[in-house]
């Protein structure tokens, strides 16, 4: 989790109660903002909230008596409430210009100082709650249905590159991006030791039951639209052999079908090679010419 706290209305800053990347507690105070002139409009409705309740205390004993009127009693009732409810927006107003943290966290670094003047909307600081790392990433439709809430996910950080950080799927999106025709998924890494920061990219790997397949080089794969293709080595020239692709992992993909164990492809060079073109293996001795 994290947020960002603002200051909700142009003023002077009074007071800020953290320090560089402290962590903070719930409610715990983060800045205080002038509010001189809102304390004297407290000051100012209390006491005529105050005259207005006795006023009606007397009027009600004025009426029991027989010496005042219900019409009267009436008034004074919504005058006292009028001052009462000007009160309570005094103490709001106050309340606002008392900065809290919403939740438990660390603060960033502090690019604000005490006594400066703030303009409704300028950051104080925000908070982060690293303590569990919220992580979203693509999932293509064509894998969904290998994926659910509650899958083991290993991720990796370029800082840490030997470490990888385990959590668990915790939802899908329902609604798919059209242009890249992808889910986003959110995964929740825990995070106790605070080596994950917000904002660090890591890379993925969702973890599902093993099994064996038949795999090719990612270079060895052809796409033109919706369509993928092999090279397939039959003796000394190559024929374009359309294949399904399925998952892709450590430079490999899978093949689904159109290919066989055993069968040879080319898996460099397939952009300067056309269908029925002659080739030669790496290492292979060159043709000599023949004699005449």
């Amino acid at each position: 989790e994290q947020v960002t706290l603002a200051a909700p209305v142009t003023e002077r800053i009074t007071r800020l109660n953290f320090d560089d990347g402290a962590f903070v507690q719930r409610g715990q105070v983060i800045a205080i903002l002038a509010a001189g002139q809102e304390n004297a409009q407290l000051a100012e409705a209390g006491a005529r909230s105050r005259e207005a309740r006795q006023q009606l205390a007397r009027l009600e004993q004025l009426k029991a008596r027989g010496f005042a009127t219900n019409s009267a009693v009436d008034t004074q009732t919504a005058l006292a409430g009028q001052a009462s409810a000007q009160a309570a927006q005094a103490r709001a107003s106050i309340g606002d210009r008392v900065i809290r943290a919403p939740f438990s966290g660390w603060v960033s670094l502090r690019n604000i100082s005490a006594g400066a003047v703030v303009s409704a909307g300028t950051e104080i600081a925000q908070i982060s709650d690293v303590s569990k790392i919220k992580l979203d990433f693509a999932v293509p439709e064509t894998l969904l249905s290998q994926i659910k809430p509650g899958q083991t996910i290993a991720a990796r950080a370029a800082a840490y590159p030997d470490q990888p950080f385990r959590g668990t799927i915790a939802t899908i999106d329902a609604v798919l991006n059209a242009e890249t025709r992808a889910a986003t998924v959110r995964a929740i890494l825990p995070n106790g030791d605070r080596k994950l920061k917000p904002g660090m990219l890591l890379s993925v790997s969702i973890e599902s039951a093993e099994r064996t397949s038949l795999a090719v080089p990612e270079l060895a794969v052809v796409e033109e639209g919706d369509e993928s293709f092999v090279y397939l080595l039959e003796g000394e020239k190559v024929k374009r052999t359309p294949v399904k692709p399925g998952l892709r992992q450590g430079g490999m993909v899978e093949i689904l079908a159109g290919l066989t164990p055993g069968q040879r492809i080319v898996t460099e060079g397939v952009v300067k090679i056309s269908n029925g073109q002659t080739v030669r293996l790496a290492g292979a001795p060159a043709a000599k010419p023949q004699a005449k």
